[in-house]
């Protein structure tokens, strides 16, 4: 079937709330163009499993725009940008995304993450220390004052980032969310982007080289060793990756305390059983991965014209594959629209699927587990406070800029 569509993804009951019309396109029009993002959308989850490992749908979408689509004024102006992205595994194919990950994935062991567990432990408890030291019964934010600040501290960590910088790290991530998710349009703004973009890539090189001369137990100094036959990273390569980690990790967690923490809220009897069950922790965290997770969709570009369910996608087409419509596919998980945290049907795509799954996935759920399970034990009647959530207006991401909550409602 074909189509177009007038409705807007960024429109700003879409952005609020996407399943509604994700529910109605991926029933009427499970694969179509939509005029306003200018692309095509694909939303069944069978669909989306096997586009993410179709060698037609490419990841490699930022080179083509950077090397056709700029004037070389524009060029010469963002080549400091595409100088990091190209090294992004994300933006790569087989066989340079082969290599990266192969590397990069020697430093992310399920025993370097689970080592992780007790200072991600030490990092949540502080927080909770210091929300619990304040009226609990007033309003606070839970993305500014508690979710967001648990990854930039675990990954500067874990990179071997001297605790006096993490503010840093903070800014430095807003700065590389507006390249990546194209959120702010105005010249200025990006050129500020741009500008921490480099400071950060600055402060990683000099990190990287001297950790290269002096190795410790940290995510550079493994990198910096990581050796594949003969084959290494080179230090822009290396670069290039502690910033995809930074960012992905920083975004990715953010979301997955954030939205979880709304979804348990607004489900008091699933929270419940979330306190009563912390064995079944991990499976909760799938479930809520799920139901409304950190990420909407991934971006790939067509490299060969073909057809899926009757609707043709042109060569150099770009193509968006919605996770969230498929992690709530009625032909992939039962009563896809309630959150059930026992459920065990859990092919959700959240982090992906295919030789593209996020790398980091094990530390967010790592982070998320302990934060949500810590946060909630803590605070067991937190509530939504009187203002609205204010969700991010990006088409990749699913997450919140703010979600006010009191901790301890007044009874």
């Amino acid at each position: 079937m074909t189509g177009t569509l007038p409705l807007d993804l960024l429109a700003p009951d879409a952005v609020a709330d996407p399943y509604p019309l994700l529910a109605w396109l991926r029933e009427e029009q499970p694969v179509v163009w939509s005029d306003a993002q200018r692309a095509y959308l694909v939303l069944r989850h069978d669909d989306l499993t096997a586009a993410l490992q179709d060698p037609r749908l490419s990841s490699d979408r930022v080179r083509p725009i950077y090397e056709n689509k700029l004037t070389p004024e524009q060029r010469e102006q963002r080549a400091p940008t595409y100088d990091l992205l190209e090294h992004w595994m994300v933006f790569n194919d087989p066989p340079n995304h082969t290599r990266l990950r192969k590397l990069v994935r020697a430093a992310f062991t399920p025993k370097a993450v689970r080592q992780l567990a007790p200072r991600i432990t030490e990092i949540v408890d502080e927080l909770l220390d210091e929300l619990a030291a304040q009226n609990t019964a007033a309003e606070i934010d839970l993305i500014t004052e508690f979710s967001y600040l648990i990854p930039a501290a675990v990954i500067a960590e874990l990179m071997g980032v001297p605790r006096a910088d993490v503010e840093k790290f903070k800014a430095w991530s807003d700065a590389v969310m507006v390249i990546v998710f194209g959120v702010a349009r105005e010249p200025g703004v990006l050129d500020a982007a741009q500008r921490g973009l480099v400071e950060l890539r600055d402060y990683l090189a000099d990190l990287a080289r001297h950790y290269r001369e002096h190795p410790a137990d940290n995510l550079i100094s493994d990198l910096a060793a990581a050796v594949d036959r003969d084959d290494r990273l080179t230090l822009d390569e290396i670069v290039s990756t502690c910033v995809l980690l930074l960012f992905g990790g920083h975004e990715t967690t953010t979301n997955l305390i954030g939205n979880g923490s709304r979804a348990l809220i607004r489900h008091p009897e699933q929270r419940a059983r979330f306190l009563a069950h912390p064995d079944e922790v991990g499976n909760a965290i799938e479930e809520l991965l799920r139901y409304d997770g950190p990420s909407k969709l991934e971006v790939r570009r067509c490299v060969e014209t073909f057809a899926l369910r009757g609707t043709t996608i042109p060569a150099e087409s770009q193509v968006y594959l919605l996770q969230a419509a498929a992690n709530r596919d009625p032909e992939a998980f039962a009563d896809p629209d309630r959150l059930d945290l026992a459920r065990t049907d859990g092919r959700h795509v959240g982090f992906g699927h295919g030789i593209h799954y996020c790398l980091g996935a094990p530390i967010a759920r790592l982070e998320g587990t302990i934060a949500l399970e810590r946060l909630h034990r803590r605070f067991p009647t937190m509530a939504e406070g009187t203002t609205e959530p204010v969700w991010h207006p990006t088409l990749v991401s699913r997450g919140m800029s703010s979600f006010p909550v009191v901790l301890e409602p007044s009874t």
